[in-house]
Parts: structure tokens; C-alpha cells; sequence
């Protein structure tokens, strides 16, 4: 799988939502930066070469639907990004976001108390 550009995880993110769109309900999703029609459609023919999307055509007009899950995206995506910048430790993931404030001790106890309930 490979990893896809900002503007393609955003529109990914936009079909995960609508689960079935056409590129006019994908375009009137985005509230910045919105692309050319044109443009949009481009990227979403991309997402399909790439196997995130497939479509039902009906004459000329293509209805997009995501053929990847967005838990197995963000499962592969997740691990990435723990390798990269984490040398592949949830610790250090975790104490990442504590020293930014990004997890309150509270949800850290949270944390804790799923872990211990799966043991």
C-alpha cells in the first residue's frame, strides 16, 4: 500500500465519510483550497490507479467509493510513522505526546487500565 499525498488522505477522508460520492459531492466537501473540478477528478483517477477507489459508472459519470478501509490505512500509516520517528517505540510515542501535553495523565491511567484489562 502505498502512502498517499495530503490532498489524497484528504480526499480519501472525505469518502470514508460519504462512503459513495461523485466528484461534485467530493468537491463540495472541501472547505479550503478547493482544486478546479477538473483537478479534483484527476486526483481521484489517481486514488483509483493506486487501488484506494473503484467506481460504478452510470453513462459518463463515474460514483467513487473507497475499497480500502480506513482502519487498515490508518493501521499501516500508524506504524510507519512510529518507525520513522518513534525507532519503532510506542513508549517513546506516548512519551512524546505527554512532553507536549498532547495526553493528560488522566487519559494515560485510561491507557493503563485497557492494557491491564486485556492481560
Amino acid at each position: 500500500m502505498q502512502k498517499l499525498t495530503n490532498k489524497e488522505e484528504e480526499i480519501m477522508q472525505i469518502l470514508w465519510k460519504l462512503k459513495k460520492a461523485f466528484v461534485k459531492d467530493v468537491l463540495a466537501e472541501i472547505t479550503e483550497d478547493q482544486p478546479h473540478y477538473n483537478t479534483l477528478s484527476t486526483i481521484i483517477r489517481n486514488l483509483e490507479e493506486k487501488g484506494f477507489v473503484a467506481h460504478n459508472a452510470y453513462g459518463n459519470t463515474h460514483q467513487y467509493y473507497p475499497i480500502v478501509k480506513m482502519e487498515e490505512y490508518r493501521k499501516r500509516f500508524m506504524n510507519t510513522a512510529i518507525e520513522t520517528y518513534f525507532n519503532s517505540s510506542y513508549k517513546n510515542m506516548v512519551s512524546f505526546f505527554a512532553e507536549e501535553e498532547k495526553i493528560s495523565a488522566d487519559e494515560l491511567r485510561e491507557i493503563l487500565a485497557i492494557i491491564e484489562k486485556k492481560q
